[in-house]
C-alpha cells in the first residue's frame, strides 16, 4: 500500500468524526428531514409531531447543533431551529470526494 503525503489534522478528524456520528442516528435524519420540510420549528412542534419525549428531542437537537448542522434563533422563549444548508453540502461533498479513486 502506497503511503500517502496528506498530513491527518487530529482536530479536524475529530470534528468530523461528530459530524458523522451525529448522522448516523436514524433518529437524528429524522429530525433533520421534519425541520427540512418546516424550514423554521420550534422544539415543542417536533416532540409532539414526531410523538418523541421532549428530553429525547432536547438532546438530539443539542447533538445536531454541536455538529454544526442546525441553527437556532432563540424567540421569547422558543428555540427555532433550521438546518444549516451550507454544513450540509460541505458534509455532502467531502463524502464524495472521499469516495473518488486518486
Amino acid at each position: 500500500m502506497k503511503k500517502s503525503s496528506t498530513l491527518i489534522h487530529q482536530d479536524k478528524l475529530d470534528f468530523g468524526s461528530e459530524i458523522l456520528r451525529a448522522l448516523a442516528h436514524p433518529l437524528r435524519l429524522k429530525i433533520l428531514q421534519f425541520i427540512d420540510q418546516n424550514d423554521t420549528i420550534n422544539v415543542n412542534k417536533i416532540y409532539n409531531t414526531l410523538k418523541l419525549e421532549q428530553s429525547i428531542t432536547s438532546q438530539h437537537l443539542r447533538i445536531l447543533r454541536s455538529a454544526g448542522l442546525v441553527d437556532t434563533e432563540k424567540e421569547g422563549k422558543f428555540r427555532h431551529y433550521t438546518i444549516n444548508y451550507e454544513r450540509i453540502q460541505t458534509v455532502l461533498s467531502a463524502i464524495r470526494n472521499f469516495n473518488e479513486p486518486e
